[in-house]
């Protein structure tokens, strides 16, 4: 079955390639799928399947107009040895849950495990489809997005990277990735505002008609390596059927058993791949979305509202400080019968008031949902009772779904096997896990000292990507207010 692509604000159909080389429609909408395909194979034949043959089998349904040769030698060339283990990502059951770590790939996050597929399936897409300009990824990023993507694009030919973060609104191991960042192709530029004011800044840029001329006229287009991006969101299905397979393999439940899915997010895309994966066939139960005290998802699905409007609160996860889930358009497209126009005018809604409103059969929609938000204080105690149960040490972004889960455990008594998403390693967030797990030990002591006593109290190595930056020099110091950041990107590409 071929699987188109159309807008979640209009009718107009692409072919998958040509979603993944545009990024963002022409209307400002989110790329979706015309028919959300189901597994094609039992979940028992797939329970054996390595990684790069189950992101095979889920990807093919999707990207329909990539051949065998081209969707494998795409997989083949993301999922090899930068990854430090051959699980990929591998499933831990610690306190009687699983943890899914996202976290092996080569810039220690979740987003390695799409990121470093998409050039591939960017630079084949451009083959196909006889795009000749260079390829220019404008990203925003709110911590891991944008090394995760310097990272995949660093000297593919063709390509130039652009990544734009909030100058105080990452961790300073986060921030130290993106600076010393290599490759003649990438460019990082820092903003004097937070993640929703450069992902607003990058939208308007993408559906900026004249800077898309002025642009063409030397050679370039734009597109994306942020998950409004197709090609970010399908990689994200596999890990999520992959680790069900994994809990089979171990004994956690036997094939066709359901599980809960807990996953920390802030743009949404990542958790909207696991219903996505749900849609596929699936047996998940429900989808846990836990926020931090940036809690305008958990208000979301408890009231039906949607609204941005609100103080923005920088935390200990800083990935997941976002008030603008953008990739919660394509779950509003879904759950309002795949209408183009109510979602557009919920769009448009947000965009002129701050907010919008979705009606009672929507919301009968979001039965498969569960959300809630976790304070610091409650992340970091659940962070130090695991620690403490079990010796085992989670990242921020990690102890919010954590705490989220494990509350919504004991008041539902839902005793579903759960898998929570674990997206990052707790290297990239020291000081607050260390703060956490051994109250009291952080004072005075340099990041690189936190790291090597998080790699004593966990009795794990520390990881090749921080022991990168320990020397590496300082590529990137260009800062600019918001009104600048077109300014910025003519001056690296014109």
């Amino acid at each position: 079955m071929e699987i188109r692509y159309k807008s979640t604000r209009s009718d107009v159909t692409v072919t998958a390639s040509q979603a993944i080389l545009q990024g963002l429609a022409e209307d400002g909408g989110l790329f979706v799928p015309t028919a959300l395909p189901k597994l094609e194979k039992d979940l028992s034949e797939l329970v054996g399947l390595s990684y790069q043959d189950l992101a095979y089998e889920i990807m093919h349904s999707f990207l329909t107009d990539f051949t065998e040769e081209e969707l494998r030698h795409c997989i083949n060339s993301a999922y090899d040895s930068k990854f430090d283990t051959e699980a990929i990502a591998p499933v831990v059951v610690k306190g009687g849950v699983s943890y899914l770590e996202l976290f092996h790939g080569a810039t220690i996050a979740f987003k390695d495990m799409a990121l470093s597929i998409l050039p591939h399936l960017m630079t084949t897409a451009a083959k196909k489809n006889g795009e000749t300009k260079k390829i220019v990824i404008l990203t925003a990023t709110s911590g891991d997005t944008g090394k995760a993507a310097m990272a995949g694009f660093a000297d593919v030919p063709g390509t130039e990277i652009i990544v734009f973060y909030p100058k105080d609104g990452v961790s300073h191991i986060q921030e130290l990735q993106m600076v010393t960042q290599r490759g003649e192709n990438t460019h990082v530029v820092a903003i004097r505002g937070n993640f929703d004011d450069a992902q607003t800044a990058v939208k308007q840029m993408f559906n900026d008609r004249a800077f898309g001329e002025e642009l063409a006229a030397k050679g370039c287009r734009f597109s994306s390596a942020n998950s409004i991006n197709i090609g970010r969101l399908v990689p994200q299905i596999v890990y999520y059927v992959y680790a069900y397979c994994q809990m089979v393999k171990n004994g956690t439940v036997k094939v066709g058993e359901p599980i809960n899915v807990t996953v920390p997010t802030g743009n949404f895309g990542n958790i909207l791949a696991a219903w996505y994966a749900k849609q596929m066939g699936l047996p998940i139960a429900k989808l846990i979305c836990a926020s931090n005290v940036n809690r305008v998802l958990t208000d979301f699905f408890e009231t039906g509202e949607y609204d941005r409007k609100r103080e923005f609160i920088l935390t200990s996860s800083p990935s997941m400080d976002i008030l603008i889930s953008s990739n919660l358009e394509r779950l509003v497209y879904h759950i309002c019968g795949n209408d183009s126009d109510r979602c557009r005018s919920f769009m448009e809604e947000l965009a002129k008031t701050g907010s919008y409103t979705i009606t009672d059969d929507m919301r009968a929609g979001l039965t498969d949902f569960r959300a809630g938000f976790a304070s610091e204080e409650e992340n970091f105690a659940g962070i130090r009772d695991l620690y403490e149960s079990t010796g085992y040490v989670i990242d921020t972004h990690t102890g919010i779904a954590n705490a989220v889960y494990r509350r919504y455990a004991a008041e539902s008594g839902d005793q579903t096997p759960a898998v929570i998403a674990s997206t990052a390693s707790p290297f990239k967030f020291a000081v607050s896990v260390v703060g956490a797990c051994k109250p009291g030990e952080t004072e005075g002591k340099s990041d690189f000292a936190l790291i090597d006593l998080l790699s004593e109290i966990s009795g794990v190595k520390e990881p090749q990507a921080v022991t990168d930056i320990r020397t590496a020099p300082v590529r990137h110091d260009t800062v600019v207010d918001v009104a600048g950041m077109p300014d910025a990107v003519r001056n690296i590409l014109l």
